[in-house]
């Protein structure tokens, strides 16, 4: 029999897949009753991935939202650069530094090449490439199958990769992240990913800008707790810094 993680997350590949779900059809496929089946809805409708109707369930339409990097380097341009500037200060010569894929950790890559002996290893084609004249940096990529969105490598090839080292600092990009239900990715992929990430590092520093919050994307990377600073800037509203204080999350303003 299926554990409440493993039927959530298949319930959550046939939403994905399909868009919608009936509760019937659920309750036989998984050999539960229809009431386990509505208790797993009404937690993915409190995430905010899906609407409930009556029978069953449709996905809201933002979790399919999976923009493409060269849209996301479009966005919040400054306060990537500033949370940038500091996740860089948190770098010390001699450091294995993980950067996940995505927009605001290509900046960070781009504040590496003052720093000596870095080991940086990286899921991004576009961070590798960015750090490659930077002859003092030690430069490794995951492998993996390509993401032409993200310019991304995911998979269990990279996975696999992945689970061979151990790094002092992981700097995480996020999608979605609530304070209650965590942080979060459109892509099952680079979400799967992204959970080997945090196991293998010592550190875990999540940087996003204050867009990012109060939404929940497709699929959970990690809770809160997984994670031990967060870098964000300064238009986060009060709300949630007071939620992050009170998980007694590192949270740094810039």
């Amino acid at each position: 029999m299926r554990s409440t993680v493993e039927r959530r997350d298949e319930i959550r590949a046939i939403l994905y897949e399909r868009g919608k779900v009936r509760v019937d059809e659920l309750s036989e496929k998984m050999g539960v009753t229809t009431v386990t089946i509505r208790n797993d809805l009404d937690y993915f409708e409190k995430m905010g991935i899906l609407h409930r109707t009556h029978g069953g369930a449709l996905l809201k339409r933002n979790v399919y939202e999976d923009p493409t990097l060269e849209d996301r380097q479009k966005r919040y341009q400054e306060e990537k650069r500033r949370i940038a500037r500091e996740a860089v200060k948190r770098v010390r010569p001699g450091e294995t530094i993980l950067l996940d894929s995505g927009s605001t950790t290509l900046e960070i890559a781009r504040h590496l090449h003052q720093i000596e002996s870095l080991t940086v290893m990286t899921n991004s084609i576009s961070i590798a490439l960015e750090l490659t004249h930077s002859t003092h940096l030690d430069v490794m990529l995951t492998g993996g199958a390509f993401r032409r969105a993200s310019h991304s490598l995911v998979g269990p090839e990279a996975e696999a990769t992945l689970s061979n080292y151990y790094f002092d600092k992981l700097f995480l990009g996020v999608d979605g992240i609530d304070p209650e239900f965590g942080l979060t990715t459109p892509n099952p992929l680079e979400a799967g990913l992204n959970r080997v990430m945090v196991r293998h590092a010592r550190q875990v520093i999540a940087v996003t800008d204050s867009s990012k919050f109060g939404r929940q994307s497709f699929s959970l990377i990690c809770e809160m707790g997984s994670i031990d600073t967060l870098i964000t800037d300064k238009g986060l509203g009060a709300r949630h810094v007071h939620d992050l204080h009170r998980r007694k999350i590192d949270l740094v303003l810039v």
